[in-house]
């Protein structure tokens, strides 16, 4: 097969062999072991790599997005999905900065398609291009209807019934209303670490759907003298797309200059966007640790 035009070559990135995943659909976990397994599956379909995070909100959505796609394609294409998290030399090899990201895969070569989250109708379109990509190359196979893998550990256990109408919200992308839902299960049960994170999800969704060039809000912030409300708005950005550690940097330094009214938002942004994540996590336990150096 020839080259493809603006792809990389991902035939040597691993050497480990494959598993296969869901039951019915034709959709796949992926870790680093089965990951050249299923690179080896686009010379005869189409693979559409999806890369998340449990820590970045816009995850979720976009997942289940594609998951709707993939099973709607019925084996057009493979969604073959990758928890960034547990996959750190693939990270490194491909220079994953952010998640979602979603790329192709033909013939063994990557195609970049986009980066963040994307409406369904546009995602489509995208993908549609894909396919017509691979058509031209001659990969024309149908992928075969996955078997059950083990549940991915950093995936939330089966959902709870309570929280079915926040999720539902969140997915139609009704942030409003799913962080009201959130909040009545936080009023039944202030202990409830699920809502509470859901809760602050769901605002932060709200607060990133606005903006159209995350690159340039991040220019700003980065700006000297820059306004607080751009600092903010990048370290939203930040900790949306996957980047926790470096919106939490971005805010505690801003505190530890900032005095006033100035500071208090500061801190209180960052004490809403600890509640976007699980308050164990190293991340959050060390950006608290520095916040305290920061404040006092």
């Amino acid at each position: 097969m020839a080259q493809i035009s603006g792809a990389v070559d991902l035939s040597q990135l691993s050497q480990a062999p494959g598993a296969a995943a869901p039951a019915g659909t034709y959709v796949t976990e992926v870790t680093e072991a089965t990951f050249e397994a299923t690179i080896r599956k686009s010379v005869q379909y189409p693979v559409v790599l999806e890369f998340y995070s449990a820590k970045a909100p816009e995850s979720a959505q976009m997942g289940e997005t594609l998951a709707a796609l993939a099973d709607a394609a019925g084996g057009t294409w493979l969604l073959a999905r990758m928890n960034v998290d547990n996959s750190p030399q693939i990270v490194q090899a491909l220079q994953i900065r952010a998640v979602p990201m979603v790329a192709g895969v033909l013939g063994g070569q990557l195609v970049p398609l986009w980066q963040g989250s994307m409406p369904k109708e546009e995602a489509e379109k995208v993908i549609a291009e894909l396919l017509k990509m691979a058509a031209g190359n001659g990969i024309l196979g149908k992928a075969e209807p996955q078997s059950p893998t083990p549940q991915d550990p950093d995936l939330p256990p089966e959902e709870d019934p309570r929280y079915t109408p926040a999720y539902d919200a969140m997915g139609s992308g009704d942030y409003a209303t799913a962080e009201a839902e959130f909040g009545k299960l936080l009023a039944a049960n202030p202990a409830d670490t699920l809502a509470k994170v859901g809760k602050g999800q769901a605002g932060l969704l709200a607060r990133v759907a606005k903006f159209d060039d995350p690159a340039e809000t991040a220019a700003k912030a980065d700006a000297p003298g820059a306004d607080v409300d751009d600092i903010l708005d990048a370290a939203d950005i930040e900790v949306a797309t996957g980047q926790a550690e470096k919106g939490f940097a971005r805010l505690t330094s801003a505190i530890a200059e900032a005095t006033g009214d100035d500071r208090d938002r500061l801190r209180v942004r960052l004490l809403e966007l600890f509640d976007t994540q699980d308050p164990s996590d190293k991340v959050v336990l060390t950006a608290r640790r520095n916040l305290a150096t920061a404040l006092f």
